[in-house]
């Protein structure tokens, strides 16, 4: 095994890394909200159901997800004959730790008869009590392909539930989860920064609060508003989501500007999700390097998990 330096420059893990990549027939699969060094060594970037697809139909060995461990779960759940590594366990979500799955499975129990839908950013457990998995890009389409009259559970995160339920006239019943980042965004900042940059377009992930939603030019996954941003004329953007996908905003449109939305406790015109950045390029070499550390998910649970997911892919 080839030696690591004490304090390898990020040149040589990018070698490394490629070097592994090879070797072991691994591909590397990274979220829009992952550090921009992380996105640039990336095969694939994407959100959340373009990640889901590309698991499940890629010939690779090895998958390393740099994402959150819920995305790890995703993908094995999807391949579970491959080797799926997150550089770093730590990387939680405090969306899906909002959804404490016992709490959760009581609670549906609570309402028989209602269809569930669960955002992706659940954990398997949760995944395996629902009867439909949805992610912020197809969540709208795939709730108004259901019967009108249909009951619905839709958890964890009220925010996109409740902006599901305003563009479709639904009345789904929410549970009270959410994202930290997308939660503590300032409608007063960012209205202040609407004053300063009359001419730059507001793009909002549904993820925040409903007052946000309401001053947005455009309501969407991050894939939708990469999307939006560019095909749209504007010179300028707010972009009122995890500041990582400004990074391939920027790459997709050179031209523009793109403004990161700050939070509400935050000095910095900036909000990020700590969680996202913990995976760095030494963690993924060494994730590469040693063959952890690795995803597994109960067979029993992954076999129920898989159910949901699988009707999403088809509906999508």
């Amino acid at each position: 095994m080839k030696s690591t330096p004490a304090n390898p420059s990020d040149e040589w893990l990018r070698q490394e890394i490629a070097r592994l990549k090879k070797e072991k027939n691994a591909l590397i699969m990274a979220h829009y909200y992952q550090r921009d060094e992380i996105q640039e060594i990336a095969d694939f970037i994407g959100d959340s159901l373009a990640l889901a697809r590309q698991a499940a139909k890629t010939d690779a060995d090895v998958i390393v997800m740099c994402g959150v461990h819920f995305m790890g779960e995703t993908a094995k759940i999807l391949c579970p004959g491959k080797t799926v590594l997150i550089p770093d366990t730590e990387a939680g979500c405090s969306l899906a730790d909002s959804c404490d799955p016992v709490e959760f499975e009581n609670f549906v129990k609570e309402h028989p008869g209602y269809t569930v839908i669960s955002y992706v950013n659940t954990s398997a457990a949760v995944k395996a009590n629902t009867d439909i998995v949805v992610t912020s890009g197809n969540a709208r389409d795939i709730v108004e392909k259901l019967p009108a009259d249909e009951k619905i559970i839709f958890g964890p995160d009220r925010n996109l539930g409740e902006y599901i339920n305003s563009v479709t006239g639904r009345d789904m019943l929410l549970w009270n989860g959410a994202c930290h980042v997308h939660d503590r965004f300032s409608i007063e900042k960012i209205a202040e920064m609407k004053k300063e940059h009359p001419e730059a377009k507001i793009l909002v992930h549904p993820e925040c609060r409903r007052p946000l939603q309401l001053i947005a030019d455009k309501v969407g996954s991050t894939a939708a508003l990469l999307d939006f941003a560019a095909k749209d004329d504007a010179p300028e953007y707010i972009v009122v989501t995890e500041s990582g996908i400004l990074f391939e905003m920027r790459n997709k449109c050179p031209q523009k500007t793109f403004l990161a939305a700050p939070a509400e406790d935050s000095e910095c015109q900036c909000n990020q999700c700590e969680y996202m950045k913990l995976n760095t390029l030494r963690k993924v070499y060494e994730a590469l390097r040693d063959g952890k550390p690795e995803i597994n998910v109960d067979p029993i649970v992954a076999e129920k998990a898989l159910r949901p997911i699988e009707r999403m892919l088809r509906m999508s």
